[in-house]
């Protein structure tokens, strides 16, 4: 039967009702996201509701974002104190490697403005110009922050190790040891941010369930991405400038401090370069994980009415939303007034399940031979590549015999 005949209206309310349960037998939970409390939230399309009233609420989402909030208001006022200091030994002691560093946390003090900026902005209810809300506020402001590290860090630690080389510098003197001092007390400043950062990538792991590690390199918070990338460089831009200052203190050589400004430079364009290809394949449109997407799939094929679903589209549309579009083939005879009856139970179960999929579209079609053997394509690349990404994730079904009962 044609999609179009089925198909919601763009500006349908997907979300279930709270008095709703799940109806499949079988079902596990997922591993991603727990539901939220709420789904007052509007739908995309509406316009704001009348008169003031709080942003959408969003569960974990909103716990996830206040502890992100705090992670990075505390890497803000470090960065601060932290470059007045560096600023004041740099002018003190000449040094080239501590005025690399006092670059890197004016940078770093701007950046996490740039970040507070995103955390508020992104909540903004949707409205007509944007049905699917601001969410992708978060990655261009994330943007902008890689821009801010390449340009004040990077570049102007490239010109303080040009200029080390080409201009001899003083012997050094007694401006060196409050440039030791300051470079000691930020390192731990800077080291308590970053471990208030690995502290949350730790709560955010135990939460999904998964490891430490698998979390710390696919965390999809870009605020938490880019204070963690802050923080990680500034400790290791810290060493490097120590280090330098301490072999210029022992040889006489300026080289040292240059070479040492000049490593800052490579690690804080390497930053940027990590930080700003996320945010772009972020506001390009990037699909969930494969692993969340198979967890979907397996649970459109366990349902009744579906005897196939020949495509299967997702991309993520702000921090805690995504939209998933699928094209599924009906099982032969299914009444109509059925099929609406379960294009929207399906809608409501996916988006209690797994509350971040808020935009759910299904497209009704009729598969053919072709769609057939395209689904089955489609089953096993999306079981392939969630084990590619979690290889610690149990097998999916392989084929329609394996299925869970109830399906």
């Amino acid at each position: 039967m044609a999609g179009d005949q089925h198909r919601p209206p763009a500006g349908e309310d997907t979300r279930p009702e709270e008095s709703g349960q799940p109806g499949q037998a079988g079902e596990t939970a997922p591993r991603h996201p727990a539901p939220r409390d709420d789904t007052s939230a509007a739908a995309p399309g509406e316009g704001p509701a009348e008169g003031p009233g709080p942003a959408p609420p969003r569960g974990s989402g909103t716990d996830r974002d206040g502890e992100t909030r705090g992670t990075v208001h505390l890497a803000l006022g470090a960065n601060l104190v932290i470059a007045a200091a560096k600023v004041a030994g740099g002018v003190v002691s000449g040094s080239a490697a501590l005025l690399s560093e006092a670059a890197h946390s004016v940078a770093d003090s701007l950046n996490e403005l740039f970040l507070l900026a995103s955390l508020r902005r992104s909540r903004r209810r949707p409205d007509a110009r944007h049905p699917f809300g601001y969410g992708k506020e978060r990655f261009f402001w994330s943007l902008l922050a890689a821009v801010g590290i390449f340009v004040m860090g990077g570049c102007f630690s490239f010109y303080q190790a040009v200029q080390a080389v080409r201009v001899p510098a003083p012997e050094p003197a007694g401006g060196y040891v409050v440039a030791l001092a300051v470079l000691v007390g930020a390192g731990i400043a800077e080291g308590v941010s970053l471990a208030k950062a690995l502290r949350q990538v730790r709560h955010e792991a135990r939460a999904a369930g998964r490891p430490f590690r698998r979390q710390f390199r696919h965390s999809d918070d870009p605020a938490l991405r880019t204070v963690l990338g802050e923080d990680g460089a500034a400790v290791t831009g810290v060493l490097l400038a120590l280090t330098g200052i301490a072999l210029h203190l022992i040889t006489g050589s300026n080289l040292w401090e240059a070479a040492a400004s000049l490593g800052i430079s490579a690690l804080l364009i390497y930053v940027a370069y990590r930080l700003g290809r996320d945010a772009r394949d972020q506001l390009v449109g990037e699909a969930v994980p494969p692993g969340l997407q198979q967890e979907v799939h397996a649970f459109l094929e366990r349902q009744p009415e579906i005897d196939a679903i020949t495509d299967l589209l997702t991309m993520r549309i702000g921090q805690h939303s995504a939209l998933l579009a699928a094209r599924v083939d009906l099982v032969p005879g299914t009444d109509s007034e059925d099929v609406e009856e379960a294009a929207v139970r399906i809608k409501q179960e996916i988006t209690r399940h797994w509350p971040d999929v808020d935009n759910v579209f299904l497209d009704i079609t009729e598969a053919g031979p072709a769609g057939q053997r395209r689904a089955r394509r489609l089953r096993h690349d999306l079981v392939y590549r969630a084990a590619r990404d979690d290889p610690d994730a149990p097998d999916a079904p392989q084929d329609r015999h394996d299925r869970a009962p109830g399906g």
